[in-house]
């Protein structure tokens, strides 16, 4: 099974699925992969010897098996519909999704939501985005002592990649199935879960509105929500683009009555296709009314696209393009200022915004400044593929940032604001002088995927860096990658003020574990005296903030009795973080994109699990 039915379903003519809209099997099929299973290609077995192969043994491949890096972008029911129509069969289980009356909190006991001294809220912890928690509740010699209490498991999901946020004794957390959960925080048990459009890869952001408690998020279709954070009722829901593919990574930012989040895209995906018109997305910030969903302004990042030239293919293109947002901005009251930091171009010529820090007033969300770290950055899939069609002249690097800006109090008395980039490089720029540049410091040797992925926090004196790095290994006939389990990984902490290394440790071999990486792509956590990281190799790793000694490590990857009495299994940590508060740690595991393992579950971490 491991050879031929790795490209039974998707083969050579794996268009990324997320670009197509939820259809029947059949529909899929041909859209996707009729061209190379039913053209006789010699990888790709014919229809009839999928028809011989049971429906479920179909969906393994695709959910746990030799495919999860081709259909990792297909949604739940469309795994299930090809799986169904490649077979002729129908699939033995029906999927469950709806918590069960065992995983429901007894009756009467959601009592209101208070926001009172909350303990992790949103992306970053704090509107600065530190991820440093300093009110955790587990002191630095409990740390060693930190056992899973409870998990809980995703439905029908082989990715947990949302930001859990802790408040009022819940834990909050969003889906790629597009269900968002408040839980018990002691016990899981489910106090509401409400239905998105789409996955919700953002953090849950909590935040007093009028007279009630409200909680924010986005989705993968580009939707903000306002839901009341006690029962889960909808309060609003507001489309920030209209773009085919936009959607919501950046978690949203409260700040006096309003609601600040980024806009990106999988544009950059469908550039794969050479007889896409590529590309006409525009990377923006918005800033909503969180008590109405309103929008008060949008800013661009990019100008409007025109057409330029036609590709070889004979399809036109567009330019400028690109410039998502993918960071959650942090807030600065002082300056009146939101920060985010910046994707590549799609399309040449590159602009001025791309690949950058930027600053906007938060009242009308005019540019205050901007600097950009690598110019010349424009990049879609097209560029890594043997069909260049739609790569632009200047081919990447594809360096833009994933990670939050985080802004900080430097020792000096200055301040700064600090993020990695997927170049390798940790940069810091002054937010009270337009910008200008402090420092920079190389961790890493940067990659489409390399450099620092997705974020770092800071204490009063260092910044953590968990470097990525991960060797992309091109699967045969897709546009999918694989991790190489020999490159990425590896920790660090950088002084604030110069950026000098205090520490390095690096990272933990894989050996012989299957679909393993290195790399540490997750974003940071810190409390006092600890940073976290989690890995690609499925380790959740806490760092001694003096030395960088191991104190604690945790595999992840591996099967769970679950609390809401799904089917749980951990694996690759990717995207989000550790949140802790309240005595306990909460994070997801499983995480497929290039190459990492599979997983659906969030797991509650307490001392001695109690």
């Amino acid at each position: 099974m491991r050879g031929s039915l790795a490209l039974a379903v998707w083969c050579c003519c794996v268009l990324i699925a997320s670009l197509l809209p939820a259809q029947d099997g059949a529909g899929l099929y041909d859209r996707t992969c009729a061209s190379c299973h039913n053209g006789g290609n010699d990888r790709a077995p014919s229809r009839d010897a999928l028809r011989s192969m049971p429906a479920d043994r179909v969906l393994a491949a695709m959910e746990t098996g030799p495919m999860i890096s081709m259909a990792v972008r297909l949604t739940t029911a469309d795994r299930r519909a090809i799986a169904e129509f490649v077979s002729g069969k129908p699939l033995g289980q029906p999927l469950v999704t709806t918590p069960s009356a065992k995983a429901m909190c007894p009756a009467g006991a959601s009592s209101p939501l208070t926001l009172d001294g909350a303990a992790w809220t949103g992306w970053g912890v704090d509107t600065n985005n530190t991820r440093f928690q300093n009110t955790a509740g587990i002191g630095v010699d409990q740390v060693s002592r930190l056992k899973v209490k409870w998990a809980f498991a995703f439905p029908g999901d082989i990715q947990a990649y949302s930001q859990p946020t802790i408040a009022g004794g819940r834990v909050f957390v969003g889906s790629a199935g597009g269900k968002v959960y408040s839980l018990n925080a002691q016990t899981g048990c489910v106090h509401w879960f409400v239905e998105a459009e789409s996955g919700v890869r953002s953090a849950v952001t909590l935040a007093r509105v009028g007279s009630a408690s409200a909680a924010f998020f986005g989705d993968a279709k580009a939707n903000v929500y306002g839901v009341d954070a006690t029962t889960g009722k909808q309060l609003w829901k507001t489309k920030v683009d209209a773009f085919p593919v936009a959607g919501i990574t950046s978690s949203p930012a409260f700040y006096n009555g309003r609601i600040y989040i980024g806009v990106r895209s999988g544009e950059e995906a469908s550039g794969a296709d050479p007889q896409y018109e590529c590309c006409r997305f525009r990377g923006s910030v918005v800033a909503l009314d969180a008590l109405t969903g309103k929008q008060v302004w949008k800013t661009y990042l990019v100008d409007e696209p025109k057409r330029t030239t036609k590709n070889k293919a004979g399809a036109q293109l567009w330019a400028p393009s690109g410039v998502s947002v993918w960071s959650t901005p942090a807030i600065d009251g002082r300056r009146n200022a939101v920060y985010v930091t910046t994707g590549n171009n799609y399309t040449d010529p590159a602009t001025r915004l791309s690949d950058a820090f930027v600053a906007l007033d938060l009242n009308s969300g005019k540019i205050l400044w901007s600097r950009q770290m690598t110019p010349r950055d424009a990049y879609t899939a097209a560029c890594r593929l043997p069909d260049k069609t739609n790569c632009a002249e200047s081919n990447g690097p594809d360096f833009d940032f994933g990670s939050s800006p985080i802004l900080v109090a430097l020792p000096n008395g200055k301040r700064a604001l600090i993020a990695g980039q997927k170049s390798g490089v940790v940069y810091a720029v002054d937010p009270d002088n337009q910008g200008e540049l402090l420092w920079q410091t190389r961790v890493g040797k940067g990659g489409t995927m390399g450099g620092v992925q997705w974020g770092s926090a800071a204490d009063q004196n260092n910044v953590y860096v968990a470097v990525s790095d991960i060797g992309r290994i091109m699967l045969t006939y897709s546009t999918a990658t694989d991790a190489d389990p020999k490159q990425g990984g590896g920790m660090f902490a950088l002084r604030l003020d110069n950026g000098e290394r205090v520490w390095y440790t690096p990272p933990e071999p894989c050996g012989n574990r299957a679909r393993c990486s290195p790399a540490q792509s997750a974003a940071v956590t810190a409390i006092p005296g600890v940073a976290f990281s989690g890995s690609v190799d499925g380790h959740l790793r806490a760092y001694s903030s003096a030395d960088g000694k191991i104190v604690w490590d945790f595999d992840t990857a591996q099967a769970y009795e679950t609390v809401n009495g799904v089917p749980g299994h951990g694996g690759a940590i990717d995207g989000p973080g550790a949140a802790i508060g309240g005595g306990m740690l909460f994070v997801n595991s499983g995480y497929p994109t290039a190459g990492g393992m599979p997983g659906n579950v969030m797991l509650a971490f307490s001392v001695d699990g109690k």
